[in-house]
């Protein structure tokens, strides 16, 4: 019998103590409702966030408490059907005081059950309005420096932008002035053309590097054997780390093979190897790796191959680090450097699927990581360098601008072809009516109702057996390409131009 009482009083001290807790929180609005949300219970925080005294709300529903078009939609009663079939349900939204204001809210319910019955729900209420408001004040002053950055980063591009075109210019029209003076000094004369064939190949390397920076580049994504790739540009990269750096490789046996454009590779790599032999001035090494990575961090989840170049030069600085990505950024004096190399290997990493990272120590050197995907398709194997495919034949060339249009002439006639350009699609379309050619050759950019594009697709369905291929410097339109038509990047030059006609479906 005593030890019955004794337990009824501990109990009720325990009830007692509980209720005192419950009562006694004033920053949450802590109460409970039956199984139909009629509120049982209230607390002095529910009194102090909604206003209402108990003898005010007890025994009156819990919608009373949501907008007028959260109860119009049934939110209250799917509110607790979730948190009965789900064990809880949790939200953050709009709530209504007494007074009709509003004011942004945490929100809690559990179901409680005896016995195995649900016999009502728990509900905890907090007011977050101030920590919202701090967050959204947070996200819009985030935004405005987001903005103000980007005009900063605009007026450096345009500004680096000149600065290198018009060097790339004087040197080309001061070539062309030597020429037409027509000197009869052949070495002269070579000289010139040869500064002209440079500074046009510069002129296309960095148009490439701002277009995948900006992630506006026309891509061909397909999977490559990166130690067969490493293998087949191994020269190069060893003539970009000059005499006084040594080049090693540590490739993992079965690595996978990745998905990528290949000459956006081939040129992230080698500007990154660039980049390692600058930081070492008195030599040292850079290390090219690739192993096999299964990442699961949103947004990069799956199968990579993360690409190490490692160096062991002078390091980065900490306050620098995070600049090194921005176009036209470079710690490299005058003339040594565009600061466009690692804005193009940070362009192609995102523009692959991928991404970038950096890691760096004063003294000890840089790592520089590219995660890439996997490529599940079979590698395209490497092929030799054969002879210019000669042909024969009549092409239609499609091209508005009409000094574009007569380089275009003039390399398809060196191939054999004889060449009918029009202007636009318009043109095109008319033009086939009544003449017959073998092959169109079009750019994608172009005035009228019909761009290239349209025009491959329109020639598709009224002459399925004609093959097609385009040339585009820049366009949107050439990612929704996928494979269906090649295209043929501006610059291009006449072995480019002969692979790709070789290749156009008989």
């Amino acid at each position: 019998m005593v030890k019955k009482y004794n337990r009824q009083r501990d109990l009720f001290e325990s009830e007692r103590s509980f209720r005192l807790l419950i009562d006694g929180v004033a920053d949450y609005a802590l109460y409970m409702l039956d199984p139909s949300g009629i509120i049982t219970s209230w607390n002095i925080g529910g009194e102090r966030i909604k206003g209402y005294s108990p003898s005010e709300i007890v025994g009156q529903h819990f919608s009373r408490f949501y907008t007028e078009a959260d109860r119009a939609n049934g939110k209250p009663a799917r509110a607790l059907g979730i948190a009965r079939e789900k064990g809880r349900y949790e939200e953050e939204g709009w709530r209504v005081r007494k007074d009709g204001t509003f004011f942004w809210a945490s929100v809690v319910i559990d179901p409680i059950y005896e016995d195995g019955e649900l016999v009502g729900f728990a509900k905890i209420t907090r007011d977050i309005t101030e920590r919202r408001d701090a967050q959204l004040r947070l996200e819009a002053m985030q935004k405005q420096l987001a903005e103000s950055q980007k005009f900063d980063a605009l007026g450096q591009l345009t500004g680096g932008v000149a600065h290198d075109f018009n060097n790339l210019l004087m040197i080309i029209s001061g070539s062309l002035h030597m020429l037409k003076r027509g000197t009869e000094d052949d070495e002269k004369v070579q000289r010139a053309i040869s500064a002209i064939d440079t500074a046009t190949k510069r002129g296309a390397a960095l148009t490439n590097q701002l277009l995948t920076f900006a992630r506006r580049q026309s891509v061909n994504p397909q999977a490559i054997d990166f130690a067969g790739r490493i293998a087949a540009i191994r020269e190069v990269l060893e003539a970009g780390v000059g005499s006084a750096v040594r080049l090693a490789f540590n490739i993992d046996r079965g690595v996978w093979p990745i998905k990528a454009d290949v000459s956006e590779l081939e040129t992230a790599l080698l500007n990154l190897v660039i980049n390692a032999r600058d930081a070492m001035p008195d030599g040292g090494t850079v290390t090219i790796g690739a192993r096999n990575t299964v990442l699961a961090e949103t947004p990069y989840v799956g199968e990579f191959v993360a690409i190490g170049v490692a160096d062991t030069g002078l390091g980065i600085p900490s306050d620098v680090l995070d600049k090194i990505f921005e176009p036209f950024f470079t710690t490299k004096p005058i003339g040594k450097g565009t600061g466009l190399g690692l804005s193009q290997v940070h362009g192609f990493a995102h523009q692959a699927g991928g991404t970038v990272k950096v890691a760096s120590e004063l003294g000890k050197g840089t790592t520089f990581t590219i995660l890439l995907p996997r490529g599940m398709d079979t590698p395209v194997r490497e092929t030799t360098e054969e002879a210019p495919f000669r042909g024969s034949g009549t092409v239609l060339l499609v091209e508005d601008n009409p000094d574009v249009a007569s380089v275009s002439t003039g390399l398809l006639e060196q191939l054999g072809y004889s060449v009918h350009r029009v202007a636009d699609a318009e043109a095109a379309l008319r033009e086939l009516e009544t003449n017959g050619v073998d092959f169109v050759f079009s750019d994608i950019v172009m005035p009228g109702k019909m761009d290239g594009l349209s025009l491959a697709h329109h020639l598709r369905q009224i002459r399925p057996g004609l093959p097609i291929l385009l040339a585009t410097g820049y366009s949107d339109v050439a990612a929704d390409v996928r494979g269906d038509f090649p295209i043929l990047r501006k610059p291009y030059e006449i072995h480019e131009l002969s692979e790709a006609i070789a290749k156009l479906p008989r």
